[in-house]
């Protein structure tokens, strides 16, 4: 049965809310979206989702609008909007009360095939006036590799399961044989059924919720609360675009893929209150899985927009009227099909971020209102490794090194970036205990910790990254393997800023043991110490097995101002701390530690010394 939609006429700015009655129902809605992410993390079993936050929880309106964002990862927030208003189009007459839609079609909406959107109409008096939409990284979709990373994939057929919309529930009803169906793609069956239970839950919580809202002020009264919420946002993200100054702003990444390099180029304009981001200039769409499509871009370059440019303002439709994307066809950044695209979210997506990121904050660093809000570049380059095998309790294990979720703080224009600090686009990841982990899988960690001349150097430095060792441990199979995502170790992607360093590169050693032999119970704590012969790797798939051992680093934020700047007091706490070492303290900061001190005289000559010669370089 076909089900009308409810519409109301246009709000009319002179007729504002009751502001009490606007504010309560504001706040509801975020209540609406911050109990389902409950509902959603207490569901689901997997490491990835629960500890990592590798999820999104959003509100859309009946048009497929976006109503109110939520937390996560902030790139969903426009592509499920966009799997909305895919859903009405296809379904049209045949979306009605209690269904919920799946869709991961990443030339449809989604971000590649393993972030799988489950999205529900909501509606009341058999009006549809809402939407809920959220996802989280599937344990597996059935791609060539386990947790649907496909380095070696040569399209999109290789990468699992893709939909451009099914209906997964039907008026409330479980459709059986299209859940079977699925399940019977994908390994680990039962742990994917509960991550689509988890999200049918968190469906199902956003929808009860929001009738009650409904229920107690009416729908009309909350559709005007709703539209008047959207132009507020759109009102105040023009005044603050009004309120920076105009002009053009440009950054590079670059990713290394077995030797070949490929660039996202992007060309920040401000005009008055509008803000076009231009990827003209980047490569052509890769022959590997780092390429993203058209609605992962723009989701990409809103991801470090809404806590930049809107960290007090609601993230809705409104914030998205006033930006212009343009992404070149059979780009990178706007690949065609089938092209593959599974390691999108950690390849072409991130890069997006990161040049996104660098370029508002070197606008907002333009303003004398606004530079205490610029940012270097957090965490640019997660390195996304799924480890799987038989886990010590005999049961197939597959997921991901949630280490990649603990980032590292760009520096601000203020203070320094914060150590292992989170990256921008999901202010609430984490990783998860080392406990964690090696109670999923079988293996040690011999260490994890803060990495020593990681941030980017700086007069405020970026936050540090981290290194880690494991090793097999009561494995039934001598061990497990691993898929590994790698972007290189050639070009840093934490850019710094007015002056400021890049933070460290990522780096991953397969220590291949020699001569045989059972690892002793030791601890290693450097990479140096531990025993065997010591293998770069970056992409493909690699076995953690024997007395083998992986090595990998994360890198740190990018710095702000001159590191010579820097006050050498502050050199000396980082050096005292394990964060910066006495080389790096005087190579880089002209800082001079002698007997535990700093010598302050010999860091004055030392620093007039670098000045000096950086102004005879230049001519000066």
């Amino acid at each position: 049965m076909a089900t009308a939609t409810f519409s109301s006429k246009r709000f009319d700015r002179e007729l504002t809310m009751d502001p009490i009655t606007f504010a309560i129902i504001r706040h509801r809605l975020f209540r609406v979206v911050e109990e389902a992410v409950i509902t959603l993390k207490h569901v689901s079993g997997t490491a990835i989702t629960n500890e990592g936050h590798d999820l999104m929880v959003s509100l859309y309106r009946a048009d497929g609008s976006l109503l109110m964002g939520g937390v996560g990862f902030l790139h969903h927030l426009t592509s499920a909007s966009e799997a909305c208003k895919s859903i009405i189009r296809r379904f049209k007459d045949d979306i009605e009360e209690g269904d919920i839609f799946l869709l991961n079609d990443p030339f449809t909406a989604a971000l590649h095939t393993s972030d799988v959107y489950l999205v529900s109409p909501i509606h009341h008096q058999g009006r549809l006036i809402a939407w809920s939409a959220c996802f989280v990284h599937v344990f597996d979709i059935g791609a060539m590799n386990p947790g649907g990373f496909a380095p070696d994939a040569v399209d999109i057929f290789s990468e699992g399961f893709s939909s451009p919309g099914i209906k997964l529930v039907s008026k409330g009803q479980l459709r059986q044989d299209v859940w079977d169906t699925i399940l019977n793609m994908v390994r680990g069956p039962e742990m994917v059924a509960l991550d689509l239970k988890s999200m049918i839950a968190c469906n199902n919580v956003a929808r009860e919720r929001m009738l009650a809202l409904v229920d107690k002020y009416g729908a009309e009264t909350v559709d005007a609360a709703s539209q008047q919420l959207i132009e507020q946002s759109e009102t105040r993200l023009r005044a603050r675009l009004r309120e920076l100054p105009d002009g053009e702003w440009q950054s590079r990444q670059y990713l290394d893929v077995k030797g070949e390099v490929f660039r996202v180029f992007l060309t920040m304009r401000k005009l008055g209150d509008t803000l076009t981001f231009d990827f003209t200039g980047s490569s052509p769409q890769s022959q590997y899985s780092v390429n993203c499509t058209k609605w992962a871009s723009l989701g990409g370059l809103f991801a470090p927009l809404f806590p930049l440019l809107c960290y007090d303002i609601v993230w809705n439709e409104g914030v998205i009227r006033p930006i212009t994307m343009v992404a070149p066809e059979g780009s990178i950044v706007n690949c065609t099909r089938p092209a593959p695209v599974s390691v999108a979210t950690v390849g072409a997506i991130q890069s997006v971020n990161n040049a996104a990121c660098s370029a508002i904050g070197k606008m907002l660093a333009a303003s004398e209102k606004y530079a205490e809000e610029a940012t270097a570049v957090w965490h640019a380059n997660h390195f996304a490794l799924f480890m799987f095998g038989q886990n010590q309790h005999g049961r197939l294990s597959i997921g991901i090194l949630t280490e990649t979720f603990a980032g590292a703080g760009g520096a601000r224009t203020f203070a320094d970036g914060v150590d292992v600090g989170g990256e921008i686009p999901n202010p609430i990841s984490r990783m998860a205990n080392v406990e964690t982990i090696e109670s999923t899988f079988p293996i040690r960690y011999l260490f994890r910790r803060r990495l020593l001349d990681s941030g980017g150097p700086g007069q405020h430095r970026g936050g540090a990254g981290g290194e880690m060792a494991i090793v097999p441990h009561d494995a039934p199979n001598g061990g497990l393997d691993y898929v590994l995502s790698g972007k290189g170790s050639r070009f840093p992607q934490s850019d710094g800023l007015a002056g400021g360093l890049p933070g460290s590169v990522n780096d991953y050693v397969w220590v291949k043991a020699e001569g045989g032999g059972n690892r002793k119970p030791a601890f290693e704590q450097s990479l140096s110490d531990l025993p065997g012969k010591k293998e770069p790797i970056s992409w493909g798939v690699f076995p953690l097995r024997g007395d083998d051992a992986l090595y990998l680093r994360w890198n740190g934020g990018g710095g702000i101002g001159d590191p010579i700047d820097r006050k050498p007091e502050a050199v000396f706490d980082d050096v005292a701390s394990g964060i910066v070492s006495m080389e790096a303290a005087e190579s880089v900061y002209g800082v001079v530690l002698k007997e535990g001190v700093v010598d302050a005289q010999s860091t004055r000559e030392l620093r007039s010394q670098r000045r000096s010669q950086r102004q005879a370089s230049m001519g000066v």
